[in-house]
């Protein structure tokens, strides 16, 4: 109904059909309608409508737990299914007359007690009036999607701009639940001294983010992870400096953050399609799979990293001027806002270091910039002769 064929091409980005692909080219072969869709699934609830009268059942909640009307088939010819005990699936539970088999009561999510409230509440001066404003806040695990309610006041009011730089600063002290940080909006600094859940950063749409651990910790900070799995899943824009490593699947679909971690689990910067990568530790396997934009810097202190990375759609190279330029700025903020040691360390010889870096970049990506920045020379120099 969408047009896709399984040609099981997704993560190359060279779907034939233009579901899966930012190529322009091949996006123009999508044929797909969303009212093909809408179709399918009316003549599906139709189909559904004609079984169930045939049961003689009215809803769905009526057929839930009913295995006694389903029949058994013993014609199968296969000789791994004539053996095959369905019992066990279709098994009944004796469940008095006044116990429910369905949902008959709403589950209580408790909005009301979130803690985005509080942050809503103390940040109303800078969504009416734009006034800077800054608190601290502790924070635990149960605390889950924290910014999120926030951000949306933001885009109620000021729609993609956001608010300007730094309106808004929020220091967490604690761990943080899953989600910290998601769908952060411009202007929004969040800072946590501590550690975070999974899905830190998901969908940060312009906001900042800090994580350090605590300052009466005794552990080596790059050598502990700090952030959970699959960070900075489908971010558009934004900052984050990570003072500690990263679980898998860190900036996967990443397509605008800038982001300093000191180490990553396995398949970071997977589908990643935009932004700024730094790791300035080890990587674990499959690293830049399904890669086809954007730009990571790797400190690759040993030869195992060109075995961790998928090359597949990357190539690696060593860094040029501007990449230099881009690592310092960034190496730079990162120790402001995390005190970093490692790249404190690392920019003590920066000179030297430099050169243990691994520039990764999608092929098709590095030839659209060489493109773009050829026609800016060209377009220069067409002035000057004016």
């Amino acid at each position: 109904v969408e047009g896709c064929i399984m040609m099981r091409k997704c993560h190359t980005n060279t779907c034939p059909v233009g579901v899966a692909t930012q190529n322009p080219d091949l996006r123009k072969l999508f044929t797909g309608n969303p009212d093909h869709v809408v179709n399918f699934f009316k003549f599906l609830a139709e189909d559904l409508r004609e079984i169930m009268a045939q049961l003689g059942f009215k809803t769905i909640d009526e057929m839930v737990g009913r295995s006694e009307i389903l029949k058994i088939r013993n014609d199968v010819p296969f000789w791994k299914l004539q053996d095959l005990d369905l019992s066990p699936i279709l098994y009944q539970e004796n469940i008095a007359e006044q116990v429910g088999v369905f949902k008959q009561i709403e589950q209580d999510h408790e909005i009301d007690e979130v803690l985005d409230w509080q942050l809503l509440e103390k940040a109303m001066p800078a969504i009416e009036r734009k006034e800077k404003v800054k608190f601290e806040f502790p924070i635990r695990n149960i605390n889950r999607a924290v910014g999120a309610l926030l951000s949306n006041e933001i885009s109620k009011l000021h729609k993609g701009e956001g608010l300007p730089e730094n309106c808004i600063h929020f220091k967490f002290v604690g761990s943080a639940g899953q989600s910290f940080g998601a769908f952060l909006a411009k202007g929004v600094n969040f800072e946590i001294e501590g550690e975070s859940n999974d899905y830190f950063g998901k969908g940060l749409s312009g906001g900042n983010l800090i994580i350090y651990p605590s300052k009466k910790a005794s552990f080596k900070a790059e050598e502990n992870i700090i952030i959970g799995n699959v960070a900075f899943y489908g971010a558009t824009s934004g900052k984050a400096y990570i003072n500690g490593m990263a679980g898998e699947r860190f900036a996967v679909r990443n397509s605008g953050v800038h982001a300093v971690v000191e180490g990553v689990g396995d398949h970071a910067c997977e589908y990643m399609t935009g932004g700024t990568v730094v790791v300035l530790g080890e990587t674990g396997k499959n690293f830049a799979a399904g890669m086809s934009g954007g730009i990571a810097y790797v400190l690759a202190e040993n030869a195992g990293f060109q075995n961790n990375c998928n090359q597949a759609m990357v190539g690696l190279e060593s860094l040029g001027d501007d990449d230099s330029h881009n690592l310092r700025t960034l190496l730079q903020e990162h120790i402001q806002y995390t005190d970093s040691e490692k790249a404190k360390k690392i920019m003590a010889k920066f000179e030297q270091n430099i050169s243990k870096f691994i520039k990764v970049i999608p092929h098709d990506y590095k030839r659209i910039l060489e493109t773009k920045k050829a026609q800016e020379k060209e377009v220069a120099k067409q002035k000057i002769v004016a």
